[in-house]
C-alpha cells in the first residue's frame, strides 16, 4: 500500500546570515557544532537543537523505509516563516527556501513532494511567489494560523488563497505564535494547549470570514488533526445559533457544514479520537500526518492505525488516497 506522509518538515542544511545581511531580526540560522547535530539559533539565542534527518534527504529516505513509506510532502519549519521581517526581504528567504525544496523534489520525485512559503504580510509580493512556486514543482504552500496576530480572514489575505485556487494549489495551516505564549511558557504549555487552539483559531476565521464561501475550490488541510475545531465543534455551531449578532456577520452559513470540506492530518496520538474525526470527516479528508522529525509528531508514521481495527478502505484513504486528492495528484506518479 502507498503510504504518504503529508506533513513533515525539512531545511537546508546551510543557512545564509540573514540577520547579518539583512542589518536586523533575529532569523534562524544553523550552528553546526557536530557531525549530523546542529543548533537552531535565532539571532544570538538557542532556539532548539537538530538532527541531520532535518536536512539529509537520504537519511530521511532510509528512516521512511523502516516504516514502510515511501512518499514525504516536505515544508519548512514554522520558525522560518519570518512574517515580521521586511516583506522584500522575507520573499528573499521564501525563494531561498523554495528553490531547495524544489530542488529535492526534481531530484527524488517518487519520494518527496514539495510545499512552499510565501510572504503573507504583502499580498503583492505572496501572489508573485505562488506563481513561480507553481512553475518550480510545488503543489502547494504552507501558512501559519496567523499572519502577525492578524486573522486569516482579513481582506489583505484574500488574494493570496484566491490565488492558490486560480493555481490549483493546496494549502497547510501550521499553528504557529501561539495566543498567550508569554503568560504559558511553563510546562511546553505554548505546544500542548496553544497550538491546538490555534488551527481551531484559523479555521474559524476561514469559516466565518466567508473565505470558504467565496473560493468554494481551494483546498485547505488543517494541522495536527484540526487543533480543537472538530472537538468543540458542538460549542461552535451553539455560538452561531446563539448570537448571530457576534458570530454570523460575514457567514451565515452554519458552521458544521464546512466539516468535510478542509482537511485534516492524523496527529491525534489516540486511536479512539481519530475514529471520533473520521466518523465526522470521512476519511477522503482525514491523511496521514507525522509532523517529522519533531519529537511531539506521530514518529512511527501511522504504526496506531496499522494496528488499529479500522477497515483497509479506510486506511488506504489515510494513508494515500486524501493526500493525492488534496494535493490533486495521481497515485501512478509514485508507483
Amino acid at each position: 500500500m502507498l503510504k504518504i506522509d503529508m506533513h513533515t518538515h525539512i531545511i537546508p542544511k546551510h543557512l545564509p546570515d540573514w540577520t547579518k545581511k539583512f542589518g536586523y531580526g533575529d532569523f534562524i540560522y544553523l550552528d553546526h557544532k557536530e557531525e549530523g547535530v546542529a543548533d537552531m539559533m535565532q539571532g544570538g539565542q538557542y532556539f532548539r537543537t537538530i538532527k541531520e534527518n532535518c536536512w539529509n534527504e537520504e537519511v530521511r529516505i532510509q528512516e521512511y523505509k523502516t516504516f514502510d513509506t515511501q512518499v514525504q510532502v516536505v515544508c519548512t519549519i514554522p520558525v522560518m516563516f519570518s512574517y515580521w521581517a521586511k516583506p522584500k526581504d522575507c520573499l528573499e528567504l521564501s525563494e531561498f527556501l523554495n528553490d531547495h525544496i524544489a530542488n529535492l523534489v526534481a531530484k527524488y520525485p517518487k519520494n518527496y513532494i514539495g510545499l512552499g512559503t510565501v510572504p503573507m504580510q504583502d499580498t503583492e509580493l505572496a501572489v508573485q511567489e505562488l506563481e513561480r512556486i507553481k512553475k518550480i514543482g510545488l503543489v502547494g504552500i504552507q501558512i501559519g494560523s496567523n499572519i502577525n496576530d492578524m486573522n486569516l480572514n482579513e481582506e489583505q489575505f484574500f488574494p493570496i488563497f484566491e490565488a492558490c485556487e486560480r493555481l490549483g494549489l493546496a494549502v497547510m495551516v501550521h499553528p504557529w505564535q501561539m495566543m498567550g505564549f508569554d503568560s504559558m511558557r511553563k510546562y511546553w504549555l505554548p505546544w500542548l494547549v496553544g497550538m491546538p487552539a490555534e488551527t481551531s483559531r484559523a479555521a474559524c476565521s476561514l469559516i466565518f470570514g466567508g473565505v470558504l464561501e467565496r473560493l468554494p475550490n481551494l483546498r485547505v488541510c488543517l494541522s495536527h488533526a484540526g487543533g480543537e475545531f472538530l472537538f468543540t465543534m458542538g460549542r461552535i455551531e451553539h455560538g452561531f445559533n446563539c448570537r448571530p449578532d457576534l458570530v454570523a456577520i460575514d457567514n451565515k452559513k452554519n458552521p458544521r457544514e464546512y466539516i468535510g470540506k478542509m482537511w485534516v492530518d492524523c496527529i491525534t496520538h489516540d486511536i479512539d479520537a481519530l475514529k471520533y474525526i473520521l466518523n465526522m470527516q470521512g476519511s477522503k479528508r482525514v491523511s496521514l500526518g507525522s509532523d517529522y522529525p519533531f519529537p511531539l509528531g506521530d514518529l512511527e508514521i501511522g504504526k496506531f492505525i496499522t494496528d488499529s481495527d479500522l477497515p483497509q478502505n479506510v486506511i488506504e484513504d489515510i494513508f494515500c488516497n486524501s493526500t493525492l486528492e488534496w494535493l490533486d495528484l495521481k497515485k501512478e506518479m509514485f508507483l
